[in-house]
């Protein structure tokens, strides 16, 4: 049951992160549409456009860090033993685990400090700065979540193949 909401939160996220990915164009084409009508495009577009592609990147990286989406070199990995392979995979996933904690509490100081502050991103709109950042933490502690599944479980991070993995 848990695994299940676990999986929903982060299918979820990458859902979201698709649509504002698909907000991106839309917007983008509003724009310039508007723009070559001789007006002038609200300043919310540039303002929702410059969130959407902060939140899509953080939203949508522990997805695919479940699907083992993210780019890396497979080229040392290929020539390896497969216990040399088991090794080196786990250790880069603990790498990237410790180091996704750090960010996730680093986030997490940002996020109460924004708070205790009360900043604001003044630009086009008052926006709380909390409602920005509050993407740090949470991102990047499901993104630990699921490098350390790379550490301590059965699969490993990297597939010793050289090449596309389609």
């Amino acid at each position: 049951m848990l695994n299940r909401i676990y999986l929903g939160i982060l299918n979820g996220m990458a859902v979201f992160a698709g649509l504002m990915l698909v907000w991106l164009l839309v917007a983008i084409v509003l724009a310039v549409v508007i723009r070559n009508l001789g007006a002038q495009p609200s300043a919310w577009f540039f303002l929702s456009t410059e969130y959407a592609m902060f939140y899509l990147t953080l939203l949508g990286a522990p997805w695919l860090v479940r699907k083992k989406g993210h780019v890396h070199i497979e080229l040392l990995t290929s020539v390896l033993s497969p216990t040399a392979l088991n090794i080196l995979s786990r250790f880069v996933a603990a790498i990237c685990t410790i180091t996704s904690l750090v960010l996730a509490w680093k986030g997490l100081e940002l996020v109460l400090m924004n708070i205790e502050r009360s900043d604001y991103d003044v630009r086009a709109f008052f926006v709380p700065k909390w409602i920005l950042t509050i993407a740090f933490p949470i991102s990047f502690t499901l993104m630990a979540i699921e490098f350390a599944r790379f550490v301590f479980g059965k699969e490993i991070l990297h597939t010793g193949e050289a090449g596309f993995q389609e």
